[in-house]
């Protein structure tokens, strides 16, 4: 039986065949952008490399006064899991952002910057704004607070917070 044969409604077989593997292409890419996208909010490649820190090295630092550790994730971010022990909240967001880091860096550039966001999406793309601020330590904790590739992060490790 041929797949070109009329149907009652006056197209062919053919057509709706073609139609079907056009959606079902249609939906294998749809969830390969979905997996893409998935990847890169998860940071599944990230890893620790020279110069930045372990969340369990973050925390080491930060309490012993060694570096300022930063979490630069949203106010609604702190609420669901708290900041780190030893790190100030700071929304990347604000405005006055790099006034409010140079207040708790007490207006130090060289001093060692810390930061943390939720999966270190966000603390990888930060560090070149503060670079081009004239700060000159900037360290990314890139399995953050939720995990990524570079580690299961600050939340799985059950390292301390604040809330």
């Amino acid at each position: 039986m041929s797949s070109d044969l009329p149907r009652s409604d006056g197209r062919k077989a053919s057509s709706r065949i073609a139609r079907r593997g056009f959606v079902l292409g249609g939906l294998a890419a749809v969830l390969g952008v979905g997996a893409v996208g998935s990847a890169r909010w998860f940071n599944v490649s990230a890893q620790v490399s020279a110069g930045d820190l372990s969340a369990p090295d973050a925390h080491v630092a930060a309490v012993a006064g060694e570096i300022t550790l930063v979490d630069i994730r949203r106010p609604d971010e702190w609420a669901r899991t708290g900041v780190p022990e030893g790190g100030v909240g700071i929304d990347m967001r604000r405005d006055d952002f790099i006034e409010a880091l140079l207040a708790q860096t007490g207006g130090d550039r060289d001093k060692p910057v810390a930061l943390i966001c939720a999966r270190g999406v966000r603390s990888a793309r930060l560090t070149a704004r503060l670079q081009d601020a004239g700060f000159t330590q900037i360290i990314d904790v890139p399995e953050g607070m939720l995990g990524s590739g570079a580690g299961p992060g600050w939340v799985k490790r059950e390292l301390p917070v604040v809330r």
